[in-house]
C-alpha cells in the first residue's frame, strides 16, 4: 500500500533523490506519488514508498523504460511503468541512468539543437558551419551521456580520448532528426574512431567488431577490445547503412595494407 499522503521524511528523500539526479522540477503528491521533471532531460518521473518499505519509482518516458534494463513491477499508479526497489540505495543506484537516457532520447538533443538555432544565420556557408558545429557539440555531450562516459568497446573513460562517431556521418543524414539521434553515434576511443570512421572497421548486430581486408595484421592487433558494444534495434538500423556505404567503401580508396 502506497504511503498516502507523505511523511515529512520520504518527501525529504524524495526531494533529495530527484535533485542529485537531474529532475529539479516539482510538481506536487498525486496519490501518494511525487511527481518531478526536468529542464534537461524528457519526460516525468513519480516517486512514492510503500507502507512496508520498498520505493517506487514511475516513468512515461518510453524510450528510458526500454533501455533502462530493470524488470518493471505489477504496483499500480501513474506513468507507463512502476519499479520497486527494496532500499533507497537501490534507487540511488537507478538515477542517474534514468536521468541519461532521459537527456538523450528520443529527440531530446534535437530539440535542444533547434531551440539553441532557431535565430542563427544559416544564409552563408560560414553561417551554416556555425550552426553545424552547435549541433555537432549538443550530440557528443548527450552521446557521452547515453554511453556513461566511456567506450563500449574499451572501457576508456578519458574524455580527450572519447569521439563522438556518428554512424551515418552528419552530411549524409537526411535531416537534423537523424543527425542528432543517438542511436546514430558511438562513443569510441581515437584509434577504434580512425578505422570506423575511415571505412576499416564496422559491427554486427551482435555490437561485434569486423574488420576490413584492407586493414593490416598489425593494425588489427592493436585494436584491443573488452566487450561487444551493446545495441538496440536503432542502432542496428545505422549499422546496417554503414556496412553498405562505409565500410570498405572508403578503406578501397587507401593505399593497400602492408
Amino acid at each position: 500500500m502506497i504511503e498516502t499522503p507523505q511523511s515529512f521524511v520520504t518527501r525529504q528523500e524524495c526531494d533529495k533523490v530527484t535533485y542529485q539526479n537531474g529532475f529539479r522540477r516539482p510538481h506536487g503528491e498525486f496519490d501518494g506519488w511525487q511527481r518531478y521533471s526536468s529542464t534537461t532531460a524528457q519526460g516525468s518521473i513519480w516517486l512514492a514508498r510503500d507502507t512496508s518499505g520498498p520505493w517506487l519509482l514511475a516513468l512515461d518516458h518510453a524510450g528510458v523504460i526500454a533501455e533502462i534494463g530493470i524488470e518493471a513491477s505489477d504496483a499500480p499508479g501513474p506513468g507507463l511503468a512502476r519499479f520497486r526497489f527494496a532500499s533507497l540505495a537501490q534507487l540511488y543506484g537507478v538515477m542517474p541512468r534514468v536521468y541519461e537516457l532521459a537527456a538523450s532520447l528520443p529527440d531530446a538533443p534535437l530539440q535542444e539543437f533547434l531551440h539553441r538555432t532557431k535565430n542563427l544565420p544559416k544564409t552563408t556557408e560560414a553561417e551554416r558551419l556555425v550552426v553545424q558545429r552547435v549541433g555537432q557539440n549538443i550530440f557528443r555531450e548527450r552521446l557521452i551521456k547515453y554511453w556513461r562516459g566511456r567506450c563500449p568497446l574499451t572501457g576508456i573513460v578519458d574524455k580527450p580520448l572519447l569521439r563522438a562517431s556518428h554512424i551515418k556521418p552528419w552530411r549524409d543524414c537526411e535531416n537534423d532528426a537523424e543527425r542528432l539521434d543517438v542511436h546514430n553515434g558511438l562513443l569510441l576511443s581515437a584509434l577504434w574512431d580512425a578505422v570506423f570512421d575511415g571505412g576499416l572497421v564496422t559491427f554486427g548486430d551482435d555490437g561485434i567488431p569486423v574488420f576490413s581486408e584492407n586493414l593490416s595484421e598489425q593494425a588489427r592487433a592493436r585494436l584491443y577490445f573488452d566487450r561487444p558494444v551493446a545495441l538496440t534495434d536503432r542502432h542496428r538500423v545505422f549499422l546496417e547503412w554503414h556496412r553498405t556505404k562505409v565500410f570498405d567503401v572508403k578503406a578501397s580508396d587507401a593505399p593497400p595494407a602492408d
